[in-house]
């Protein structure tokens, strides 16, 4: 382990712990019940995340975002993370890939995204193409000088809210396929919201099923080049794979926070539940698991700061995101055991937390997508490399 917590990285997860018990978990039982936030109380909490000094926090300060490093970032994503209804999300983060936009495409996108003034929505999942993205089957036909796109994406993520989108969409050339990455605004003709399905946890933003119906967008409004698609969401990827890992490092936290006070102050059998050999042996694991997480996570977003090899980074998030995401659901699962009908009752946090981090396994590439990735990478650089 070679990086040092210093006193000001100390003090920036704990004031993002502080932002999110003093603005986030009041709304928790709102959202929760209501399945998101009126906009009144959305736009309270994302003015006071604008406020709080690390709002689009990987967007470097020449753009008007917070300029955080990605250990920072992770600081600020862990203290966050403690809230539940993905309530954290108000704290806007800009999806990473609109730093290689044109001058142009930053000021109508990325620049009012950063200022809290415009969102986007990143389009990749399809109802056959979820973690494997070559089976994508959104298509952009080449027409004169633009493109018509056509095709369904599912869990657009904020996209109830975004006012353009980033699709990930193939152009047919010759060679094959060809993933390309277009901004779409949200009122274009032919763009259409088929759906908002619910899901297990409530969330402050949702996950619309969004129909692109030939839908015409110019050369102009491509990210990056024809072709750069899945280079530039293998970017988006390492970066929120880590950042999913540190927020459940937040909420696994206040999970085993809850189950030990819980177990301090109930009594069984005379004596409080943490003397029972059972309950507190839990509760070991659980501090035990979550210390392995913290360490890894934060040795590897320590390692990415200082130019660790693009490759090798990319294998290391995924080994964050499966072994973080994983120890989240065993600490909440946990947490709900040792304090049992009240546990499993909706206005715990540890309830909340429980079905709140079961999508952390799943979203940006499920448990099983990251073994893959870790498996092949030990294939082609071996085993020091990646737990070295």
């Amino acid at each position: 382990m070679e990086y040092a917590l210093s006193p000001a990285m100390r003090a920036l997860r704990a004031r993002a712990r502080a932002f999110a018990e003093t603005v986030l978990y009041p709304l928790e039982i709102i959202c929760d019940e209501q399945d998101g936030l009126p906009p009144e109380l959305e736009l309270a909490a994302r003015q006071a995340a604008q406020a709080s000094g690390f709002f689009a926090p990987n967007v470097p300060v020449a753009d008007g975002g917070a300029g955080l490093s990605i250990f920072e970032q992770v600081m600020v994503e862990e203290g966050i993370g403690r809230a539940t209804g993905m309530l954290w999300a108000v704290v806007w983060r800009p999806s990473n890939v609109l730093l290689q936009a044109t001058p142009e495409q930053k000021q109508r996108y990325l620049h009012p995204w950063a200022r809290g003034e415009r969102r986007g929505c990143y389009a990749i999942t399809e109802p056959g193409a979820g973690s494997d993205t070559s089976q994508l089957a959104t298509t952009a036909q080449r027409e004169g000088d633009g493109f018509r796109i056509s095709g369904e994406k599912w869990f657009a993520t904020g996209g109830d809210v975004a006012s353009f989108f980033m699709v990930v969409a193939h152009v047919p050339d010759e060679t094959g396929p060809r993933p390309t990455i277009f901004f779409v605004d949200r009122n274009a003709p032919g763009v259409r919201f088929a759906r908002e399905p619910r899901f297990t946890h409530a969330s402050v933003y949702g996950h619309p099923v969004v129909v692109f119906d030939d839908v015409r967008v110019s050369q102009d409004d491509i990210l990056g080049d024809v072709g750069l698609g899945m280079e530039l969401t293998r970017d988006w990827f390492r970066e929120e794979r880590l950042m999913i890992a540190a927020r459940c490092l937040g909420a696994a936290e206040r999970a085993l926070e809850l189950a030990l006070a819980w177990a301090q102050e109930r009594h069984a059998s005379g004596r409080p539940l943490i003397e029972h050999q059972a309950i507190g042996g839990m509760l070991a694991d659980s501090a035990t698991e979550l210390a392995a997480a913290r360490a890894l996570t934060y040795n590897v977003a320590w390692e990415i700061d200082q130019g660790l090899d693009i490759r090798t980074a990319h294998g290391k998030a995924a080994m964050v995101k499966l072994f973080a995401s994983e120890m989240a659901g065993r600490v909440c699962d946990r947490a709900v055991q040792v304090l049992g009908g009240r546990g499993y009752m909706r206005e715990h946090p540890v309830e909340r937390l429980w079905r709140d981090t079961r999508v952390d396994r799943i979203w940006e590439g499920s448990s099983e997508i990251q073994r893959l990735i870790i498996a092949r990478g030990l294939a082609r650089r071996g085993v020091t490399t990646l737990t070295g």
